[in-house]
């Protein structure tokens, strides 16, 4: 049943059937026969990429892109709503260097589009065409911006409409799906909100986008805490909160070796606490092999063995990662050239795209 044009449904207590027209599961997606999706996936170049993007992000996107019409985007405007702590020479390294750890992770610019977000205006564009038609209602409603707005004397209007700007970068590529975490899904329920509303008021202009949350590596929590999300904002201000992508094997080893784990000994997923299932879970998709033989692995020994593994693992993994992105860090030309080629891209379908929604709206030639 489709939602009410006019009505907020975006609320985090979406219903059932509301959430399931929103999610599409990874066995649905695999299932699609002779489809190949639109999807569209993009990381903020604020802070330094981790663990939890690459095992939740990077790899899904490398591991999935001959199987898909994919574009990755660094969402540097994303970056921009609080101002006070942008620094514009650092973001725009960070967005270099994300889209260097792009390409390092195993994405192929040559089948797949890798561009940064500001590089193509119309996501600035459509923002504003789709700000015209959003309630604000449902923005105010928006989980991450009561979370991020909490102590903070003032806000800009920025932090409030950037899931309008979110929007604008799913909608402009005739996307099917969006791979998100969990905490994301309702981002993706607002996009189909915002869209079923300018269809509903304009015509049918916009495709409606899935999220689709990947069943392994998609919420790695942080080592130091295991009770909440790996983040780069935690990242920040806790020395051993995260393992990034380009932390040395020393850094990584103290991170690691000193992660919560528990009191006791338990080493079964089902059994353990908190931070033995994070470690499991972290290892389990290093590996790909399944929780039971992960669990095996370690009968009849301790949480130190199980961090030793872990460890083992993500050296194995990140290593070469530094390897190939010291070699795109190296040589700035051609990365330049490899962003430049990938907006000219974007741009050609993005352009189509507002022009269709400028023709809805009777504005622009």
């Amino acid at each position: 049943m489709e939602p009410n044009p006019d009505a907020a449904s975006s609320d985090a207590a979406s219903s059932d059937v509301e959430r399931s027209e929103a999610v599409l599961s990874e066995a649905e997606l695999s299932a699609a026969a002779g489809a190949r999706p639109r999807v569209f996936s993009g990381v903020q170049p604020s802070g330094d990429l981790h663990l939890g993007t690459y095992l939740g992000a990077l790899r899904q996107w490398a591991l999935h892109q001959d199987e898909r019409d994919n574009i990755f985007c660094v969402v540097d405007l994303h970056a921009l709503t609080v101002p006070e702590d942008v620094d514009p020479r650092t973001l725009r390294a960070k967005s270099r260097e994300v889209a260097a750890l792009y390409l390092a992770s195993g994405i192929d610019p040559e089948t797949n589009i890798v561009f940064v977000q500001s590089h193509v205006r119309e996501h600035t564009e459509l923002t504003w065409l789709l700000n015209c038609t959003t309630p604000l209602g449902w923005l105010y409603r928006m989980t991450q911006f009561k979370s991020k707005s909490e102590g903070r004397e003032s806000v800009s209007t920025g932090l409030l409409d950037y899931p309008v700007l979110q929007a604008a970068d799913i909608l402009l590529y005739d996307t099917d799906v969006v791979p998100v975490g969990e905490d994301q899904v309702q981002h993706v329920e607002l996009t189909r909100d915002i869209a079923q509303r300018f269809n509903h008021l304009f015509g049918e202009v916009f495709r409606l986008p899935k999220a689709v949350v990947p069943k392994s590596g998609a919420r790695v929590m942080g080592f130091d805490d295991p009770e909440v999300k790996m983040s780069k904002s935690y990242a920040r201000v806790r020395d051993r909160h995260a393992v990034h992508l380009l932390d040395d094997d020393a850094r990584i080893k103290k991170t690691v070796m000193s992660a919560v784990t528990d009191s006791g000994r338990e080493l079964r997923f089902e059994h353990a606490g908190p931070g033995v299932r994070n470690l499991l879970g972290i290892l389990q998709s290093l590996t790909d092999e399944p929780m039971d033989a992960v669990q095996a692995r370690f009968e009849g020994k301790g949480y130190g063995d199980l961090k030793k593994a872990v460890l083992e693992a993500i050296l194995e993994t990140l290593r070469p990662i530094r390897a190939r992105y010291r070699e795109y860090a190296a040589d700035p030309a051609e990365l330049d050239a490899v962003l430049a080629r990938g907006a000219d891209r974007a741009r050609e379908q993005a352009a189509r795209t507002v022009a269709r929604a400028r023709s809805a709206l009777g504005v622009g030639t």
